[in-house]
């Protein structure tokens, strides 16, 4: 802490408490309340979460920088602590993070680091929840995250056995909870396939020969700020040419040239809520057999609308997604068709924890009601003519089921 007439702890006093919160206080509540009867059934007397998208969950904690590969003197030991038998739970920052934690988030404890003291963040946190009494206890830790890194994570790990707990993996509890969202989120999943429409159709209106792919990103990510549009959890690929069926391949200095086929696949971002919509273009008169092939593509998503419901087995969805695609004679040339959960997503991933397609184990899989998921129907296509990528999003209610963005599926010509 600073000194008690500096400047900036004149700022923490007169700031106040956090007004710009996505969800109300009983939102909140009611996801720890979930959370906590999770915990009993995994037999888990304290959960960290560390992970972005949990800690935003759970407060909505969200910042630009997680210390991801950070030097060493910055760990990226930041987290939140939640007791299984209390109502409350402990935000842990660095001293850099009071003011966000204080004004942009509803964690109702929140302890920082003291400046310059002596020791590790580590040592102090876990000293922290034994004075509270909170350990020593069954711990569960996101091991499935990226953060904290391994050498943070076991350092840890290490920390809480000394003072005789005992470590489990606690990675599904908030990931099983996030699956099945809640009206209010929804919403924010359907403004941020708004702003996906917005930034595909800054690609189909400005986009043309002698650009580059950066340029046609440039111009997708300025229309997407437009409309509100948050940074997306991956960086938006515009892939062109021969490129276009490397598809996760960064949008380059490549140049975009006449008879190229180009493939651009976004995500809106509302509120750090993803909606995923992907696109096939060609910068002038297209192969028929190219353009044959990327139809029947597209009209795969007929038969999505047609089939979608809520409590719909994935399984069913899959046997007639294939079905389709081997009726259309386009099966053997399957790049992928499936998808998984869309939702909170912060750099660098936005694809969620349930993945679905027909080489896994879908049995006993729902769509259930409150499930938000992408469907990619991406196929190689003929005369070494590259790939075509095309995803919508889909979400389902609990009366209904529809796939969200207005953006036309086939082919998208620009000039002749």
């Amino acid at each position: 802490m600073g000194k008690a007439g500096s400047a900036r702890e004149i700022l923490i006093r007169s700031s106040g408490r956090a007004t710009d919160i996505p969800f109300s206080k009983a939102e909140y509540e009611t996801r720890l309340k979930k959370i906590r009867t999770e915990m009993a059934g995994f037999g888990i007397d304290l959960l960290f979460l560390s992970s972005p998208e949990s800690m935003f969950y759970v407060c909505g904690y969200r910042a630009e920088w997680y210390q991801a590969h950070s030097p060493k003197a910055w760990p990226p030991a930041s987290g939140i602590a939640v007791l299984r038998d209390s109502d409350d739970f402990m935000l842990f920052d660095y001293d850099d993070e009071e003011l966000m934690d204080r004004c942009e988030t509803v964690a109702p404890d929140v302890r920082i680091y003291p400046e310059g003291k002596a020791g590790s963040f580590i040592e102090w946190m876990v000293a922290e929840l034994r004075r509270e009494e909170w350990i020593p206890c069954t711990v569960g830790l996101e091991l499935w995250s990226y953060r904290p890194n391994r050498a943070v994570s076991e350092m840890f790990q290490q920390s809480l056995e000394r003072r005789g707990c005992r470590i489990v993996d606690g990675s599904d509890i908030v990931r099983d909870l996030r699956l099945l969202k809640s009206p209010k989120e929804m919403k924010y999943v359907e403004k941020a396939a708004e702003i996906a429409d917005e930034g595909m159709t800054a690609a189909i209106e400005t986009m043309k020969r002698g650009m580059s792919e950066l340029q046609v990103y440039g111009e997708i990510v300025k229309a997407m700020a437009a409309a509100g549009g948050e940074n997306p959890g991956i960086t938006v690929p515009v892939i062109s040419g021969k490129r276009c069926a490397r598809s996760h391949a960064l949008a380059s200095r490549n140049t975009i040239n006449h008879g190229d086929i180009v493939n651009i696949d976004i995500c809106g971002v509302y509120n750090r809520y993803h909606s995923n919509m992907a696109r096939t273009f060609s910068v002038g008169r297209p192969r028929q057999d190219v353009k044959k092939v990327v139809g029947l593509s597209a009209g795969s998503f007929d038969l999505v609308k047609r089939i979608i419901r809520p409590g719909l087995r994935v399984t069913e969805f899959l046997g007639s997604m294939k079905a389709y695609y081997k009726k259309a004679r386009i099966l053997q040339d399957k790049m992928w068709f499936g998808g998984y959960e869309l939702g909170i997503a912060f750099p660098p991933d936005w694809v969620g924890s349930f993945v679905y397609d027909d080489t896994l184990d879908c049995r006993g899989k729902l769509f259930a009601p409150g499930t938000v998921v992408n469907y990619e129907s991406n196929f190689y296509l003929p005369g070494n003519a590259g790939a075509s990528l095309l995803i919508n999003t889909m979400e389902f209610r609990r009366t209904k089921a529809k796939i969200l963005g207005s953006i036309p599926n086939d082919l998208i010509v620009l000039g002749r």
